[in-house]
């Protein structure tokens, strides 16, 4: 295995432990990269334990109602985003930026008691799975949702990026991820994306996601940012 790939998937050691990283507007899907901007002290020391171990980092979103406690553990959806740290940069008074990339889906079996600022959990590594679809089947649900992503995407600049990357023929599961992670959409409709683990279904939903966005623009987010890939997310 070389090391880009090595740099894709969990560690072959990982223990099922991850470091939570609760964010009220961010979903965090695999195979794409996060821009993050970190300032909180509890933030900065789950960042900094990260470094010197396993640089993993699982990326949660709050369920509604987190204002009242955010300072606390309010509760998160069960479904995660486990990702590595990859590039790092120390900032004046104690801030820092990093790109995080998404490497797995997990599931929370339970969270560990408080021993630091921030927060911990026991997960299980989710897989894609396929269903019965004929590979023509699948290859015409691809063909939808590329075409369905071009129309969303803004600007001469995006087009090329979005044409580099189809280029590479990517598999239906990492184009769904991919196409989720970078369109507008409600970020519930994004974590109900993230916690589908069958293919060919979630690529019939987000298609039918993005076609609901194409009708009514003015109710749903549905264009690429301007400035894709999205910037740096603040804690």
């Amino acid at each position: 295995m070389s090391h880009s790939e090595k740099l894709t998937c969990l560690p072959l050691d990982f223990t099922g432990e991850v470091r939570l990283f609760p964010l009220p507007n961010l979903v965090m899907f695999p195979h794409v990269v996060q821009p993050l901007h970190i300032f909180e002290p509890r933030y900065c020391g789950l960042l900094e334990d990260a470094l010197v171990t396993d640089s993993l980092i699982a990326m949660a979103l709050l369920q509604p109602g987190w204002e009242s406690d955010y300072e606390g553990r309010p509760p998160i959806e069960d479904v995660v985003c486990v990702g590595r740290v990859v590039s790092h940069a120390r900032l004046p008074e104690n801030r820092h930026n990093l790109l995080l990339l998404g490497l797995a889906r997990a599931r929370v079996t339970y969270e560990l008691p408080v021993t630091e600022l921030f927060r911990r959990a026991r997960v299980e590594v989710l897989t894609d799975e396929e269903a019965s679809a004929q590979v023509k089947d699948r290859e015409q649900a691809r063909l939808k949702l590329v075409d369905l992503f071009r129309q969303l995407v803004p600007g001469a600049e995006a087009q090329q990026q979005l044409e580099n990357l189809l280029s590479q023929d990517m598999e239906l599961g990492r184009l769904t991820d991919i196409v989720a992670f970078t369109t507008g959409l409600d970020r519930r409709i994004k974590q109900r994306l993230l916690a589908e683990t069958n293919v060919d279904r979630r690529a019939a939903a987000l298609t039918a996601a993005l076609q609901e966005a194409l009708k009514r623009p003015e109710t749903i987010l549905p264009r690429v940012q301007s400035d894709w890939p999205p910037p740096f997310s603040e804690n």
